[in-house]
């Protein structure tokens, strides 16, 4: 393969995807307005705990698969596309059957808004190895924590603009209108992303792997290649619990809703803290890591969502909880980047999609980890929760020390 260009015009591209994908998935953030929308339709913490969890989570099973096909495939932009359509349509669908069943049919409002998620999150799982091979191909290692930080920053300033308009929208209309129209307006938003990054120039790739005969033989193999790299085992567990904020991070709002009054510009604050602290923190992010400091971010993340949950426990302001929101929205990214740069970094060319779906497999069992949350709280209070999270964040912080950058 031909060595990665960096082209502006597929920098450009790649933050155009960004900004675009963050303005329609904010629409239904999953710590904040997600949950008020499963809570008005009758859903309770379980409900809220699996349906954010089916939006950040992706498909296991199917990114495994998708690497196995992947492996021998020279090209992955035809297959990006395809994601990229059914993504699209999916989403658009939740919000017209909240338009149509609304408030007349909770029930079944309910069952189209999870079977939209899933269909949005189960494509992902074979969009997120596509999109990183293609990321890959197209930037070196260096410049692709310039570009990944840029495209944050960007997703994020997106996120400020659309979490405003979104609590505008919830504080001057009724729901669930308000919600159905949010979801529409937002999906063919979220397609001008879609058909910028659909052009990029993505490069023939000639060191392939060949293909196993069978998918059984595949994640054989692929349980030998987790079991035989040490490193990859080390970073796969502390990414995987670094994900441990999300047992608690859903039900924050909902917590905050019992002591501060919630309106739609209250909701929008909320979420514009999240973002401004993700969009700023990405210009050090891209710094670092512009440097081989990835390591070193994902230490500094793992310590500021420690900090965010144990603010928690005290919050009782709205100044306080856009505090933690502020911190969430910065470690979030820099987790990211560290991550996706990591797995990059030590995975052989030949293997790259074999690399990023064992880690990205592994780490998105903790997408779900709201569902555990929503069971701890449903039988105990917020205060275990918060404790039991936050240890579970200590030792994602111990293995992250563990963790090797190359320069």
């Amino acid at each position: 393969m031909t060595e990665p260009q960096n082209k502006k015009s597929d920098h450009i591209k790649n933050i155009l995807h960004g900004f675009f994908l963050s303005i329609g998935t904010t629409i239904a953030e999953p710590h904040t307005i997600l949950p008020l929308i499963i809570s008005h339709f009758g859903g309770g913490s379980i409900l809220i705990g699996l349906f954010s969890s089916l939006l950040r989570g992706g498909a296991i099973i199917v990114q495994l698969y998708a690497a196995f096909h992947a492996q021998s495939y020279p090209r992955m932009l035809k297959y990006l596309r395809r994601v990229f359509v059914a993504r699209f349509f999916s989403w658009l669908f939740i919000g017209i059957a909240i338009l149509i069943f609304g408030d007349n049919y909770p029930n079944i409002t309910l069952w189209c808004i999870g079977i939209g998620l899933f269909i949005f999150s189960f494509s992902a799982g074979f969009g997120a190895i596509y999109f990183r091979e293609v990321v890959a191909k197209i930037f070196t290692h260096r410049f692709r924590g310039k570009t990944m930080s840029a495209r944050q920053f960007f997703a994020a300033f997106a996120a400020i603009v659309s979490g405003a308009v979104a609590g505008y929208i919830l504080d001057i209309y009724e729901a669930p209108f308000s919600f159905g129209i949010l979801f529409v307006a937002s999906a063919f938003l979220m397609g001008f992303g879609y058909l910028a990054f659909a052009t990029v120039a993505e490069p023939i790739k000639k060191n392939v792997a060949i293909k196993e005969k069978s998918f059984k033989l595949f994640l054989k193999n692929a349980y030998a290649t987790l079991k035989s790299d040490d490193q990859l085992k080390i970073q796969v567990t502390t990414f995987l619990f670094a994900y441990s904020y999300l047992f608690a991070l859903p039900f924050i709002i909902v917590d905050a809703g019992t002591k501060i009054a919630l309106d739609g510009k209250a909701i929008g604050l909320l979420i514009t803290a999240q973002m401004v602290g993700a969009m700023f923190s990405n210009i050090i992010w891209g710094k670092l890591s512009g440097k081989g400091l990835n390591k070193f971010i994902s230490n500094v993340t793992i310590i500021m969502t420690i900090i965010a949950i144990s603010l928690a426990f005290i919050a009782s302001s709205l100044f306080m909880y856009s505090l933690i929101f502020f911190m969430v929205g910065a470690s979030m990214d820099g987790n990211r980047i560290a991550a996706g740069n990591l797995i990059l970094i030590i995975a052989p060319e030949e293997k790259r999609p074999v690399y990023s779906a064992l880690q990205t497999n592994i780490i998105s069992f903790g997408m779900f980890f709201s569902v555990i949350g929503g069971v701890i709280l449903n039988y105990t209070n917020y205060s275990v929760l918060y404790s039991f999270t936050i240890v579970c964040l200590f030792l994602a912080l111990l293995l992250s020390f563990r963790l090797k950058d190359t320069k």
